[in-house]
């Protein structure tokens, strides 16, 4: 259980860190640097694996047209939300980022609902309705809905969906996906260095490691993730998913200055409350579960 936590803290911990790593690669453009991010995963991930000796599975899985179709679509699907999340926090817009994935676990609620035919309790539909509520102010007091968190919300969401009913681990999904993504974002580089267009060798070689750095910062923490979730309970872990979004937040309005007022306050604060009363009411329902179970098989 400790190790679970610890696994569990350090995975959402450097999730809620990316701004400062985006930030100090705001030179290189975002749709640049979603490329080389794909580019270097694939050679992080690669590395990985061929130290594990773990190749089997790419055979299967190439096989299989599901298999390609599936994983092809939840590679454009975290292109999309890792490429609006950069161009989000090098905007200036880290706090409706972080928005987005404070709106997540909701969003996967209701695709469950959706697509899984899992069912809600009372008190979850009330907590559903009240983030719904929180967006909606927020959209009328702004005049817009909040785009951005809505995209990496749903975005995200469809990933999470599509990555649960695969059959590969984390890994080996990775891997497949940055394999998929691999020829375009390669070819989009060497269309950049053709064109006289690319950032990578006018910067700095620290500014480069950086860049390369973007494999292992993808890769780790979503390995630290699926250890933590083989030792813990999901109503464990879904507690630590909250750590990401508020280091983010909070990096936002405190380290990058960005405006909250009151109205974000009250739209975000509803949001809030959903997801505390969503958490607490799951894993009151799964203790008072396990207890029956126990007292059954007494």
């Amino acid at each position: 259980m400790n190790s679970g936590s610890l696994y569990a803290l350090a995975a959402f911990a450097i999730w809620g860190l990316f701004p400062f790593y985006f930030k100090l690669l705001k030179v290189i453009p975002p749709l640049e640097m979603l490329a080389h991010r794909m580019v270097w995963s694939l050679v992080f991930v690669a590395s990985a694996l061929a130290v594990r000796g773990e190749w089997r599975w790419c055979l299967t899985a190439v096989r299989e047209p599901r298999n390609i179709i599936r994983f092809a679509i939840c590679a454009g699907l975290l292109s999309a939300n890792w490429g609006l999340y950069i161009w989000a926090v090098n905007t200036g817009r880290v706090v409706e980022a972080s928005l987005g994935y404070f709106i997540n676990p909701l969003v996967s609620v209701l695709f469950g609902l959706a697509f899984l035919r899992e069912r809600l309790r009372l008190l979850q539909w009330g907590t559903v309705a009240i983030a719904v509520a929180g967006v909606l102010w927020l959209t009328w007091k702004s005049g817009s809905p909040p785009w951005i968190s809505l995209v990496l919300a749903v975005t995200f969401g469809a990933y999470g969906l599509l990555r649960k009913t695969a059959r590969l681990g984390p890994l080996e999904g990775l891997a497949f996906e940055a394999i998929l993504l691999f020829p375009v974002a390669f070819l989009y580089l060497l269309w950049l260095v053709a064109h006289g267009e690319s950032h990578f060798g006018d910067v700095h070689a620290g500014i480069q490691l950086l860049i390369a750095a973007a494999g292992p910062v993808t890769a780790i923490p979503l390995l630290l993730f699926a250890a933590s979730a083989r030792r813990i309970p999901l109503s464990t872990l879904g507690l630590f998913q909250y750590v990401t979004p508020t280091l983010q937040l909070l990096l936002g309005v405190f380290v990058y200055d960005e405006p909250f007022g009151h109205v974000q306050l009250v739209g975000y604060g509803a949001i809030w409350i959903a997801l505390m009363i969503y958490s607490f009411e799951n894993l009151w329902e799964t203790r008072r579960d396990r207890e029956n179970i126990n007292q059954a098989d007494s």
